[in-house]
């Protein structure tokens, strides 16, 4: 799990570190209890006052720290997003942009396998609420849908692609699959070593 707190002798903080080391905690304890009942539940199933009994804390508490359960999966978005652009924005575009595009592929399946409950909170639970376009806290993750079309036309201009083919639909064509798959294994539908060929043999198909 994400942990934004460090290890420090509590005898060596002053008393305003202490509170912030122990709001800190605290907040971490709220995220990490909604993240597994959202993927075991499902958004809609899930209450502040099922959170509350989780971590042992009233409503009441919760909503010192989150104003809605909304603001907890914003929360929670934000984290999962961040270690998927951890994966892939510090790999800079080589010559190759199909190589590029593959090797990012990949790596949107191992994030799934690496974080299993952030990848099916974000990307395959339909009921969360929407993140919108012009939600700051979000806009990293434009640089990440930027660069990955960017290779995509990159290689539509060296015509690997066809001229006819839009990015952006380019793109999707080559997630859904990935998308479905891990779907599939995290379910416990297909058996992890099926789910990796076939993934692999997805994208090698689709581009």
């Amino acid at each position: 799990m994400f942990s934004h707190t460090e290890s420090v002798p509590e005898e060596r903080m002053s008393r305003e570190e202490r509170q912030q080391h122990a709001r800190a905690t605290t907040r971490r304890a709220i995220l990490d209890a909604p993240l597994a009942l959202f993927v075991r539940d499902g958004y809609a199933q899930v209450s502040i006052r099922n959170i509350a009994a989780k971590v042992d804390y009233s409503p009441g508490a919760i909503y010192g720290y989150f104003a809605s359960k909304d603001e907890i999966f914003f929360a929670l978005a934000e984290e999962g997003f961040r270690l998927l652009g951890a994966t892939q924005l510090p790999h800079a575009p080589s010559d190759d942009p199909l190589d590029d595009i593959r090797a990012a592929a990949r790596r949107f399946y191992e994030f799934s396998k690496i974080q299993p409950q952030y990848f099916a909170l974000v990307f395959l639970d339909r009921r969360v609420p929407r993140i919108g376009r012009e939600y700051e806290r979000f806009a990293f993750m434009s640089d990440l849908k930027s660069r990955l079309r960017s290779q995509m036309q990159r290689c539509i201009d060296q015509g690997i692609f066809p001229a006819s083919v839009h990015p952006e639909v380019g793109l999707r064509l080559l997630w859904a699959p990935i998308l479905g798959f891990a779907a599939l294994r995290l379910s416990e539908r297909l058996p992890a070593e099926d789910a990796d060929s076939l993934v692999l043999d997805a994208i090698d198909t689709t581009i």
